[in-house]
């Protein structure tokens, strides 16, 4: 009986490294992990052209195992239909070692990879989580909100009022438990959340808003509601936009 291959989750960068640097992964990607990543041919990858574009980063300091157009890597991400994930994890029972890569940041969290790592597990084969930049762990280290407790709800509804009243739970909530809450946005809309945030957030809530982590035009500001509502009204907001941000506030 062939014994199955090992699935490694692997992280990518939050955004454009310096491909100009002789080792432009060196401050995001440990050596370890590089070199774990360039030992496979397979790979299950949200977005097949950034996994080919991080493993040309990776090159720089370890030779492939193939040739990258050789290097096998089929897609997962949220069109994947779920009746695809059993072929997707075929080549592991095989006995192929294999890498989950996200489009940025850490697999599986808010990613698609989930699913496929659920069923790894209960197919028998090993997960082994590699490590590596995640947005949401470094917006909290960063935000000075509560580290010790603290919830991820992925994205507000895009309905006006629906997302004012999500916004109102999770304040009241967050107030309540004394729990950070963290949330993401398309890029495009993220001048419009924060507007939202200040207008309906009580004044005194701390809004962390936590742009282009990891990244030299790195931002990160925590601010009350109020600060915020009089920044935007004089005309002072940050420049957010299409810029990957998450948002963290925590009601007091």
């Amino acid at each position: 009986m062939t014994m199955a291959g090992t699935l490694y989750l692997i992280p990518n960068t939050l955004g454009p490294a310096d491909a100009g640097a002789a080792d432009p992964l060196r401050a995001l990607i440990p050596d370890e992990v590089q070199a774990i990543t360039a030992g496979l041919d397979c790979f299950i990858a949200e977005n097949a052209k950034t996994t080919r574009a991080f493993l040309k980063l990776v090159a720089l300091q370890h030779p492939l195992a193939k040739p990258l157009q050789e290097i096998q890597i089929n897609e997962l991400n949220v069109n994947t239909p779920e009746a695809m994930l059993p072929q997707l994890l075929q080549p592991l029972l095989e006995g192929r070692n294999a890498g989950l890569i996200s489009e940025a940041g850490v697999p599986a969290v808010a990613d698609p990879g989930a699913n496929l790592v659920r069923l790894a597990h209960a197919q028998g084969i090993q997960v082994r989580p590699l490590v590596g930049p995640s947005s949401l762990l470094l917006a909290v280290m960063a935000s000075g909100l509560n580290g010790q407790s603290f919830a991820f709800n992925g994205y507000l509804p895009v309905d006006a009022a629906q997302r004012g009243k999500q916004i109102k739970m999770l304040e009241e909530r967050s107030r309540k438990e004394k729990q950070t809450q963290i949330f993401i946005e398309t890029p495009y809309r993220n001048a419009a959340l924060l507007e939202t945030l200040a207008n309906t957030c009580q004044p005194g809530t701390l809004i962390c808003i936590a742009t282009d982590l990891s990244l030299a035009s790195e931002s990160i500001v925590t601010r009350t509601a109020a600060v915020w509502k009089k920044q935007l009204a004089a005309g002072k907001a940050p420049d957010l936009h299409k810029r990957p941000t998450v948002f963290l506030f925590l009601g007091q």
